[in-house]
């Protein structure tokens, strides 16, 4: 006789757990800054000078004083040219200067006039055909970063925004922490390689193995080191022998599939042989299977994740479970992914107990088309959508109603 069931665990309840056992792991690289992208900071980057060094010009045209310009149509001889990268001379009164963008502005000039609005004369003076403001068209020193400020905190995922910001304070090499490493493998006698058997000569029951396909992909955005261990047979002692070997050079091992209750499941037996491991039923839809577990070696410890089977569950388990904790592995702070409030053109009539999370895409009108089909088989809607709606347990959805919209951009990188 089955014990009695569970209650469902609540989604957030479920993340807070995973995330209260994802501490940074130990270790950090010394990469240069090309190699960052995508690493995460381990150590703050203090700027040891301001940016922009000094005063300068962001406009090509003409640099003066104000004061010298009483009127529009103003001529003014011009006393230099200052280029990028070179340094002028003070300003002589009542002269202007030729100026090129990011030129430092000379002292005794307090505006730039764009040369869109000047008019070089052959005899070596300009018209001014406008009126300057003090500070016009003057970017100031340290308007960007002030010495001595934190430009990049630690535990910052770093972009090619992130990367020019710190070669801008001259970093060419960065602290950051290191790669996770994860074992990745699936279970299933039904399961085949894309390659290894043609559509034609399928065996009856048998499906490809699409999940390892975009697991590995996920994990490899998320900067993982991935190890591959193929499809694992449907035997206990054969799971455990993946697992014994898995837990000892990584520090995850996810799984999908073989994380139900059923007798052919052989991930909690194995789990527990060689550590701990919790089964849960998480309020979420799809993917209310869930495992967790830790696997201790010589070292430390290999936590444990396993995924539901069907695609769409373990695309959307791993996006919004396993992406945080990978995430947080890493040092990363803030790793929930942002939701935007948008507009529903489309009716979900029946609410479910469970937190849904509807594959839907953004249509010219604005709004946010459903998929006509939200089996948690259906690996196309995910293919086919541009993000899920988060919708709470309990809720039906009505044409014109906001919604909660988070994108694949956000759950995927």
């Amino acid at each position: 006789m089955r014990p009695p069931m569970k209650p469902l665990k609540p989604f957030d309840d479920a993340l807070a757990e995973l995330l209260a056992q994802a501490l940074p792991l130990p270790g950090a690289d010394r990469v240069t800054t090309f190699d960052a992208d995508g690493r995460v900071l381990a150590q703050d980057c203090v700027s040891a000078l301001q940016v922009p060094p000094q005063d300068n010009s962001s406009m090509d045209g003409y640099a003066v004083c104000c004061a010298d310009v009483a009127a529009v149509g103003a001529l003014l001889p011009v006393s230099q040219r200052i280029a990028a990268g070179s340094a002028g001379v003070p300003l002589q009164p009542g002269t202007a200067a030729r100026i090129f963008t990011g030129a430092p502005v000379p002292a005794g000039a307090d505006a730039i006039l764009m040369q869109e609005d000047c008019e070089a004369l052959e005899d070596g003076r300009v018209r001014l055909n406008a009126l300057p403001r003090p500070g016009q068209w003057i970017r100031r020193a340290g308007e960007d970063v002030t010495r001595g400020a934190v430009v990049l905190q630690a535990g910052t995922r770093l972009g090619p925004a992130e990367l020019g910001l710190a070669a801008s304070i001259g970093l060419h090499q960065l602290q950051v922490w290191r790669r996770p490493r994860v074992a990745l493998f699936s279970t299933g006698d039904e399961l085949v390689m894309p390659g290894e058997v043609p559509p034609e000569q399928m065996r009856p029951g048998a499906i490809y193995n699409s999940n390892r396909f975009f697991l590995r992909a996920m994990l490899l955005r998320l900067g993982c080191e991935v190890s591959d261990f193929g499809i694992v047979p449907d035997r206990r002692d054969a799971t455990i022998d993946a697992l014994r070997q898995a837990s000892s050079a990584h520090d995850l091992i996810l799984t999908s599939g073989g994380v139900s209750v059923g007798e052919e499941d052989h991930i909690k037996p194995a789990v527990e042989t060689l550590g701990t491991l919790d089964l849960w039923q998480i309020a979420m839809k799809p993917g209310k299977p869930f495992a967790y577990g830790q696997i201790p070696h010589a070292k430390g410890r290999a936590h444990f994740m396993g995924l539901p089977g069907n695609p769409v569950s373990s695309f959307l388990t791993f996006a919004l479970l396993v992406r945080p904790f990978v995430l947080r592995l890493q040092g990363v702070r803030d790793v929930a992914p942002q939701s935007i409030a948008g507009r529903a053109d489309f009716n979900w009539a029946k609410a479910d107990k469970r937190r849904e999370f509807l594959r839907v895409r953004h249509n010219a009108a604005g709004g946010l088309d459903l998929f006509n089909n939200q089996s948690s088989g259906v690996l196309t809607s995910a293919a086919w959508g541009d993000g899920v709606v988060d919708n709470p347990a309990g809720q039906t959805i009505a044409t014109g109603d906001s919604v909660q919209f988070i994108a694949f951009s956000e759950l995927l990188s």
